[in-house]
């Protein structure tokens, strides 16, 4: 299984309208072979430490159960179609691809 976290840093006021278009492409990417989980999440201010809050990034939590799934993924057509509405809305973007160990 690969877990994938990605920290999308969105424009200031843009995090409504950036949402919105995400959870409308959930569904396709639900459908999609080897997707197991995902989901948009925000910053939850718990006074825990070393937390670090940001109101403008947007984590996202994804699971697959294969890099070639992840991949087949990245180049489906409503992901095309995300990037598209999204480009003028995202900052900066990180990755980060683990496996279990």
């Amino acid at each position: 299984m690969i877990n994938v976290i990605a920290s999308i840093h969105v424009k200031e006021s843009k995090l409504e309208e950036f949402i919105e278009i995400f959870k409308s492409n959930i569904p396709a990417v639900l459908t999609e072979e080897g997707c197991i989980e995902y989901m948009p999440t925000v910053d939850v201010p718990t006074g825990l430490p070393p937390q670090e809050l940001n109101s403008n990034v947007v984590t996202i939590i994804e699971k697959w159960d294969s890099l070639d799934d992840l991949k087949a993924h990245l180049s489906a057509p409503h992901m095309l179609e995300y990037r598209e509405k999204t480009k003028g809305l995202v900052e900066e973007m990180s990755v980060k691809v683990l496996k279990e160990v």
